[in-house]
């Protein structure tokens, strides 16, 4: 993509945009927001938040229906071809649009969805890295790539998350004080209290795409995923803000019933019921992560 295209259609009013769409969405029945009540385990300095599902029938619903149209067509459905209209938030760039995550668990959780339709278990490229960039420069949050089903994707067309600060009322975001542990000195490191593989890299505001790209694939290599092909040799969670980027390989999509996504890397676990929750609990939450993920030579000896 050409640097000297213009990124976003309006810089400077994502947020605003987002707000009237969600109200939009709300009013016309296009956002199927998720109800959840929440509560906190700590564990090692950190609050992990972790909300409970109320309400699943709308989503169900909409999963049952979806299945159904792909056994009558014969192909599978893709919902961000054509993307619903008045999920449409903000037009990024040449590559890539901006829309409401239909079944939100958490308010104005956005996607950066690619226009032409590409793999979930693709590479990150530089277009990827341009629109997330662009967004984050206009709302502060925590943007992530699920890549591959096993790392908690539901849909096969490339999209990246971004889920604003603070995550809840009370917690900007859940892992912070593991982030403030970290040794910056090194250019690639870990976060201490993290048992499985992993790998972290702080992050300068200044950073290019181009910069974000290559710091990525340092991450990749790193954690022994290849990174100078198309598509991934090995599912992984993503996740990056402003200040920082972490990768964290996955071994499996779910434990014990209860699936993660990247959110989880963040601190944020979602269940269906009480018996999930009380599970968490008594395998504690970094516990958990460590059987999602790949157990590293240190913590395995």
């Amino acid at each position: 993509m050409s640097e000297h295209l213009p990124l976003l259609e309006n810089p400077g009013i994502l947020w605003q945009r987002t707000i009237e769409q969600t109200q939009c969405a709300l009013s016309c029945g296009a956002l199927l927001s998720i109800p959840t009540r929440h509560e906190f385990i700590e564990q090692a300095g950190a609050q992990f938040l972790v909300r409970t599902v109320t309400n699943l029938i709308r989503k169900e619903a909409s999963d049952l229906k979806q299945k159904q149209e792909e056994a009558t067509t014969g192909k599978p459905i893709d919902p961000f071809l054509p993307y619903d209209r008045d999920l449409f938030v903000i037009d990024i760039s040449d590559t890539h649009v901006c829309l409401l995550n239909k079944f939100n668990v958490v308010d104005h959780h956005l996607l950066i969805i690619t226009r032409a339709f590409e793999e979930q278990e693709a590479l990150l490229t530089l277009n990827d890295f341009t629109a997330m960039q662009a967004c984050l420069s206009e709302v502060d949050g925590l943007a992530f790539y699920n890549a591959g089903s096993v790392a908690g994707a539901s849909q096969r067309h490339k999209h990246l998350q971004l889920v604003p600060f603070p995550f809840i009322e009370e917690i900007r975001l859940p892992i912070d004080p593991f982030i403030r542990t970290v040794n910056s000195r090194d250019r690639i490191t870990v976060i201490p209290e993290f048992p499985f593989v992993h790998a972290f890299t702080k992050l300068d505001r200044t950073n290019t795409a181009e910069q974000l790209l290559d710091r990525y694939s340092e991450l990749l290599d790193t954690v022994g995923i290849q990174s100078h092909q198309i598509m991934q040799s090995a599912p992984y969670n993503f996740l990056a803000t402003r200040e920082w980027m972490l990768i964290v390989p996955r071994s499996q999509a779910e434990y014990s019933e209860i699936a993660v996504n990247s959110l989880a890397f963040a601190g944020a676990f979602l269940v269906k019921n009480p018996e999930q929750l009380e599970t968490l609990k008594q395998l504690r939450p970094l516990n958990f992560l460590n059987n999602v993920a790949v157990v590293s030579s240190t913590s395995a000896g």
